[in-house]
């Protein structure tokens, strides 16, 4: 508007029309600046009232005024133009998945993004591990179980930066869906993220969940810079999250491949899987070691072993069964390998003429398992020992049978000073299998012929030596993981054993009754899954190996 200032000395050359049109410019200009301008208008059939001054003011206002709201619309259009958002349609939350619409993607595992899959376009789901955005580029790294995928995004034609920032900004531990294109690279990634701290934040983080914990020299070593580890009660209060680890899925795939192998071989040799009642009316090792509950207006126990039922099985002409299912014992034990709940994989057969029939049928099945889970679950178990190194587990085929007083008369050449009636205390049967490590190379082997004195009333004696009995425990890692033994398919014999224990008759009675009518030889056994995890694994704690422990102390979560 510099084209319409009124120099000094000249008389204004603008119409009464025309100022008003000035005027009103000047108004519309100054609400555009926050400028009240609305009493300078001037009306038709009246003489200007304005002087050469302050018609002069009133112009430059009106063109200061019209300048400012020039720029302040450049300016807008400018942010309307850096604010534009071409991926805006690529990216964004699901929201609440209630099963309100079907969707069809076809998910690769990310176990199967691999170098063979190289340039194909795939939707790949996980949760985010961890997160890292700088300038123009962003980093994530998807889990899925025991296995991650790095993936990488670069703002261009098709990333905007709108999208770049909504992508780092997502929690760690959110699942997301991912479109993209597998790309393969010269060198495998091992280490390519900063962790930033999550939000919301979480009660313990999953990268100090799957941290291994230092050695003692790596303590003393390394002081100042110790990485953050979680405890074990920290874990296990947070279970589900410490379940997200590569370790924790790695152990549970392989408890259950156990099961899985333990199903297969014993329906392979012919056996017939039963379910056992879990709730009974007299305990079932006769001891004091139960749950008592109240069961209607009357009391009831959590059994202690499928065993009872598992005769009677064989008792019925079944021959040979087995069974899978959860066992209670009520014993304050708060050591390393005792529960309160645990899962047991139980097993009864007939035999023709010696105990043994079965005995190396149990650690033939035993052995079997083991070649199978290494066979099965490598990628498993590398990834549990990651985070807890231990020696590959050794066995040998056949499975080693050692003779109770061999094991006395191996143990007192070592220096341990012990009776041949003598039971083996923890101690004692770490430093055996220690011991046969040594001599036989192996982690797994059988002790047979225990002492009539240490075993349960129902155990048949041995018919040569009264002070033996057809009983074995088998070990790993020199940790028992199965009792077992031939039992006494007499109801007199049983009834007399019982009486020498100073087992009350009327609580057992219907499990003596179930000989009356004729019985086969049989003998079997009992194995905790949650151990066998443990020591093929070479952890430290069962409670590692349980996926919600029960023991004296922990009844949640």
């Amino acid at each position: 508007m510099a084209d319409v200032l009124v120099q000094e000395g000249e008389e204004p050359k603008l119409s009464k029309k025309e100022l008003n049109k000035l005027a009103k410019k000047a108004q519309k200009a100054s609400k555009a600046a926050e400028v009240k301008m609305a009493d300078v208008l001037v009306q038709e059939g009246e003489e200007p009232k304005l002087s050469k001054k302050e018609l002069n003011k009133l112009a430059k206002k009106a063109q200061k005024a019209s300048k400012a709201a020039e720029k302040g619309g450049n300016q807008q259009q400018s942010a309307s133009d850096e604010q534009e958002d071409y991926s805006k349609d690529f990216y964004g939350s699901y929201g609440l998945v209630n099963s309100k619409e079907k969707k069809e993607l076809n998910f690769l595992r990310v176990k199967e993004v691999t170098a063979a899959n190289a340039s194909k376009d795939i939707w790949v789901r996980g949760r985010v591990h961890t997160t890292r955005s700088k300038g123009k580029n962003c980093f994530l790294v998807l889990r899925q179980g025991v296995y991650t995928v790095q993936v990488a995004m670069f703002m261009n034609e098709k990333i905007s930066k709108q999208m770049l920032k909504f992508v780092s900004s997502i929690s760690k531990e959110s699942i997301v869906d991912v479109y993209a294109t597998i790309n393969k690279v010269e060198n495998p990634i091992e280490s390519s993220l900063s962790l930033p701290l999550p939000l919301p934040k979480l009660p313990l983080q999953i990268e100090d969940a799957s941290r291994r914990a230092p050695t003692d020299e790596e303590k003393s070593n390394e002081q100042e810079n110790q990485l953050a580890v979680v405890n074990l009660d920290t874990r296990l209060d947070n279970r589900v999250l410490d379940l997200r680890t590569t370790t924790s899925h790695a152990i549970f795939r392989i408890q259950a491949g156990v099961c899985n192998q333990f199903r297969n071989i014993l329906d392979a040799r012919g056996f017939v899987e039963i379910m056992a009642p879990k709730i009974i009316s007299a305990p079932s090792e006769g001891g004091a070691n139960v749950f008592e509950v109240s069961y209607f207006k009357g009391s009831a126990y959590l059994a202690q072993s499928p065993q009872l039922y598992k005769q009677m099985a064989i008792a019925g002409d079944f021959e040979k069964v087995y069974t899978i299912g959860p066992v209670f014992r009520a014993e304050d034990s708060n050591t390393h390998r005792h529960m309160t709940e645990f899962v047991g994989l139980d097993l009864e057969m007939a035999f023709n003429f010696h105990y043994h029939e079965v005995m190396e049928t149990i650690a033939e099945v035993l052995t079997q398992m083991f070649k199978g889970l290494q066979q099965n679950y490598p990628d498993e178990i590398a990834a549990v020992g990651n985070q807890y190194p231990a020696e590959p587990f050794q066995f040998c085929e056949p499975p080693l049978i050692l003779k109770y007083p061999d094991a006395i008369a191996l143990l007192r050449a070592n220096g341990i000073e012990i009776g041949d009636e003598d039971d083996l205390s923890t101690p004692v049967e770490k430093f055996l299998g220690k011991l046969v490590k040594e001599r036989y190379s192996t982690d797994f082997y059988v002790l047979d012929k225990f002492p009539l004195a240490v075993r349960p009333f129902y155990t048949m004696p041995d018919a040569h030596d009264a002070r033996y009995s057809n009983s074995y425990d088998m070990f790993m890692r020199g940790e028992e993981i199965l009792s077992g033994a031939q039992r006494i398919h007499d109801a007199d014999i049983l009834t007399e054993r019982a009486k020498h224990h100073q087992v009350d008759l009327v609580k057992i009675q219907s499990y003596i009754d179930a000989f009356k009518y004729g019985c086969p030889p049989h003998a079997g056994g009992g194995i905790g899954l949650e151990r066998v995890t443990m020591l093929f694994l070479g952890l430290h704690n069962i409670r590692l190996a349980s996926l919600f422990p029960r023991d004296p102390k922990r009844l949640t979560p």
